[in-house]
């Protein structure tokens, strides 16, 4: 006789045999719900746990607004993270790759929304990615309103985890950067990244083993900290300086958001193509952490400069007149700014540099 009977406790098959605990899921909503109701603002009043998270523009004070939006991840910056069992970084980094995206487009960043993907759901370190998470929202002034946990057994190896990240803000029609009126003698300013950010780090991680080191070693540049720490320092947010610098100026004619590609590779997303950015690396002070990767690698500079942002984690395209103002806000929201170079009317490659890198 074919098939099979179950009697007395016998029990058929549960979705936790297969890998997935629908109650893990629902413990790690009830203990980030204090995160997320800390991310509240103007617009975003609900709660974490329906299909789908609302926002209310009219009650946050736009009038006629495009939406503007940006997705992102973290990269392999996490397999540094998950290594060091340290999660509580990344999920900053989550939103700034997003809300960095939406600011120099003139946007404020209005609600986020997260995507959190595992083989096998630790709440522990759930948990401190989406405080993370949390914690850059708080820092970009905006709402987390949502997101998915999902559980794949099979997907992933033990203890690994991807992240993706969701973030949609508005300006009143017409005040959308780059400005048309872009040209040649405006100044470019630079405004200082915390480190490497979140780009390059599959290059970082074959340098790392180049060096023999460890990540649990004390960072060769810096031995007050391990070279964990200093790896996943977390993506500087910009958000609430520029747009204060916006608003209060408006001498921005453009932003360019240094990530992957560097100064060579996202500069010109936001330039006219008759011109052409002229910067004076002499004016760039990268952090000490590229100098140890160039040495590492041998790396050649031009290499460097489309591959990490080396010290410049925005540039700002402004009118020469406003470039003290400018500044002088940045630097009252806690900026390091320089000014890097200048516009000019071009003649070959879209970016030039002069001067030299410095070590660090």
């Amino acid at each position: 006789m074919s098939g099979s009977s179950q009697s007395g406790d016998n029990k058929g098959v549960t979705y936790a045999d297969a890998g997935v605990d629908i109650d893990a899921g629902n413990r790690l909503v009830d203990e980030i719900k204090p995160a997320v109701r800390s991310t509240q603002r103007s617009g975003a009043n609900g709660d974490i746990g329906g299909f789908g998270g609302l926002f209310d523009l009219k009650a946050a004070g736009f009038h006629d607004p495009i939406l503007v939006a940006a997705n992102d991840g973290v990269g392999t910056k996490l397999k540094i993270a998950i290594e060091a069992g340290q999660h509580d970084t990344v999920g900053i980094d989550l939103v700034a790759m997003c809300v960095n995206d939406l600011v120099v487009q003139g946007a404020e960043p209005l609600f986020f929304l997260d995507y959190y993907a595992t083989g096998k759901l630790e709440i522990g370190a759930a948990k401190d990615v989406i405080e993370g998470i949390a914690e850059g929202c708080r820092q970009a002034g905006c709402a987390l309103i949502g997101g998915e946990t999902a559980e794949m057994p099979g997907m992933y190896g033990k203890g690994d985890y991807d992240l993706a990240g969701f973030a949609v803000g508005a300006a009143e029609r017409g005040s959308l950067l780059p400005s048309p009126d872009i040209a040649a003698g405006d100044v470019l300013i630079g405004l200082a990244s915390s480190g490497l950010h979140s780009n390059g780090y599959s290059l970082v991680r074959k340098l790392v083993s180049m060096s023999g080191l460890s990540y649990t070693d004390p960072a060769p540049f810096d031995t007050s900290s391990s070279l964990a720490a200093k790896l996943l320092a977390p993506t500087r947010i910009y958000v609430k300086a520029l747009l204060a610098a916006i608003a209060e100026t408006g001498g921005i004619k453009a932003l360019a958001h240094i990530t992957g590609g560097g100064l060579t590779e996202n500069l010109p997303r936001v330039l006219p193509k008759n011109l052409s950015a002229a910067i004076d690396l002499d004016q760039i002070a990268p952090p000490s952490v590229f100098g140890w990767l160039r040495e590492v690698g041998g790396i050649e500079e031009a290499e460097m400069l489309k591959t990490f942002n080396c010290g410049i984690g925005i540039v700002a395209v402004c009118k020469p007149d406003a470039v003290s103002t400018i500044s002088e806000i940045l630097t009252k929201h806690g900026e390091q700014v320089a000014v890097v170079g200048e516009m000019h009317v071009r003649d070959g490659d879209a970016v030039t540099y002069r001067g030299s890198l410095k070590h660090g």
